[in-house]
């Protein structure tokens, strides 16, 4: 990893003075990535004077599901010295850039396994061992802007990786409860329920198991959809979160393959197909064809070979066309692997090909 990749810890167990802890770190750089979010709001149609209503509406939504992760954003903004809407926005980044009809050129893929060990015959139970790894594609121009950060002072400790001024995206935490995140589109998107990265965030730092953490998600109202694919050492699923419900979708030979389309049927219905498909389709078949005729992974590392693409090959790792206007230059800003035994999180900036020549950050929680 780029040792000037800025790391945020964060530890105070008040809820407002660890927000103010993040802000005060970020206060010098903050600033540019809602700069460049405004533009992509803007691009998108979408008025400051929109968005800042919007952010008002999500942020009493997010007072009402947990106060303290209210206090937390509003402690970000006084740390970083920026209005309080502003942060708020920018945690609903998803559910306000839904009410966009624009198509994206590509986005994050996912894989998880959970590895039957010689102990238990491979019967299940307590003998597996599970790791996951994905791909974080977004704009090239929020490169500067994401950073890693272990979190402390709740009730589990959580590492991992999120954007500047939003508390939470992919990560594992001390209990063992590992998040990987993607996106997914859905005709009832839009603005008024509890942000998904916000949730995310709660389900790291609340949640000690897929079983709690299931259970979480299905507690929030929810306005945009994403996915949450959960391991903990046992198990692993993968979730379609939706306005319209909580699909759990259950691994197939001990593996989730996690692109940007939904897997279940009932949100299917009303899918943004305009938004990822045919790409994320595509993806996805690449990787599940990559599955059914090489050897099964043994670790997390052999997982990456499953999420690089060569040419002509869907794009699982995205290089930007500098030639596009902004909000059409995707890029894979990092890749993630994940191992809820260990409690790690491992870090590389850019693609799993950028990571063979490059040092990974290792974060315990």
């Amino acid at each position: 990893m780029n040792p000037e990749r800025r790391h945020i810890a964060v530890s105070a167990s008040d809820p407002f003075e660890r927000g103010r802890e993040r802000g005060e770190r970020l206060r010098d750089t903050l600033p540019g990535g809602l700069g460049l979010y405004a533009e992509l709001f803007r691009r998108a149609d979408l008025t400051e004077e929109r968005v800042r209503e919007d952010a008002r509406r999500t942020a009493d939504v997010i007072g009402a599901f947990r106060p303290r992760l209210r206090e937390e954003l509003d402690g970000v903004a006084a740390g970083a010295g920026i209005d309080p809407w502003r942060v708020h926005a920018l945690n609903a980044r998803t559910e306000i850039l839904a009410q966009s009809a624009e198509g994206r050129p590509g986005e994050c893929s996912t894989i998880v396994h959970r590895l039957e060990t010689r102990e238990n015959g491979g019967n299940g139970g307590n003998g597996g061992r599970t790791f996951g790894a994905q791909t974080w594609d977004w704009h090239v121009e929020l490169a500067p802007y994401w950073h890693t950060h272990e979190v402390r002072g709740g009730r589990y400790d959580v590492v991992g990786l999120t954007e500047h001024g939003i508390l939470g995206k992919v990560g594992v935490n001390s209990a063992g409860l590992a998040l990987h995140f993607n996106i997914l589109g859905h005709r009832e998107d839009g603005v008024g329920g509890v942000p998904v990265h916000v949730l995310a965030a709660a389900v790291l730092e609340e949640a000690g198991s897929v079983a709690e953490a299931l259970d979480l998600v299905r507690s929030a109202p929810v306005s945009a959809s994403s996915s949450f694919t959960l391991f903990d050492h046992e198990t692993v699923v993968t979730t379609d979160i939706t306005p319209v419900g909580v699909f759990v979708v259950e691994p197939v030979g001990g593996t989730v393959i996690r692109t940007n389309h939904f897997l279940s049927p009932t949100p299917r219905e009303g899918e943004k197909n305009e938004l990822y498909q045919p790409d994320s389709g595509e993806r996805y078949d690449l990787v599940a064809a990559r599955l059914a005729r090489r050897p099964e992974p043994r670790d997390a590392r052999e997982l990456l070979g499953f999420l690089h693409s060569g040419p002509g090959e869907p794009r699982l790792c995205c290089v930007p066309d500098m030639s596009l206007p902004l909000g059409q230059r995707w890029a894979t800003l990092a890749t993630v692997v994940l191992e809820p035994a260990l409690r790690t999180a491992r870090v590389a900036d850019g693609s799993p090909l950028d990571a063979r020549d490059r040092p990974w950050r290792v974060l315990t929680a």
